[in-house]
């Protein structure tokens, strides 16, 4: 029912957009991005997070870490991460296919500057084998989300050590 949800959502919000679904599995940002042909940082992963009574969804790129500190100064109480049976309950995806459209409950939805690094993300679309290839603010926009700063600067690794040689 979770792919049947996401394919309802986008077909009134965003009918352009494509279903992906494969044979094989994207549950995990490496499975996903290896499958799609991408860079692990496009996939677009969705963390559910409750914070004292409230749940919330994290759209982050799929490289990127929660930073516990700027999760509490955004939402002003520890995270926790919801267990996979909530998770499915509350949002109507399986884990590895949690997704911010068609949900089953209605959440607030939180997209991560980290995604803007990318004009286009590779999100779940409610299953471990589907996905949809999205414009990140076009995702933000048709979902209602809201922009925060919630995870760890990426470490850029040196790139001219064959300079110094």
């Amino acid at each position: 029912m979770s792919l049947e949800s996401v394919r309802a959502f986008l077909a009134e919000r965003a009918p352009d957009v494509e279903i992906l679904e494969l044979a094989v599995s994207t549950a995990t940002v490496a499975l996903a991005a290896e499958a799609h042909g991408v860079e692990p940082g496009r996939i677009a992963k969705t963390l559910s997070l409750r914070f004292g009574e409230k749940v919330v969804l994290i759209v982050a790129r799929g490289d990127a870490r929660l930073d516990n500190r700027k999760l509490k100064t955004a939402f002003g109480v520890k995270a926790k991460m919801l267990g996979p049976e909530e998770v499915l309950e509350l949002t109507g995806h399986p884990v590895g296919g949690v997704c911010p459209f068609g949900l089953a409950t209605p959440l607030p939805v939180y997209c991560d500057v980290s995604l803007r690094a990318f004009d286009e993300v590779v999100p779940a679309a409610g299953s471990v084998h589907s996905a949809v290839r999205i414009d990140t603010l076009r995702m933000a926009e048709i979902v209602g989300a809201t922009w925060v700063d919630v995870c760890q600067e990426l470490v850029q690794e040196a790139v001219h050590v064959a300079e110094t040689a």
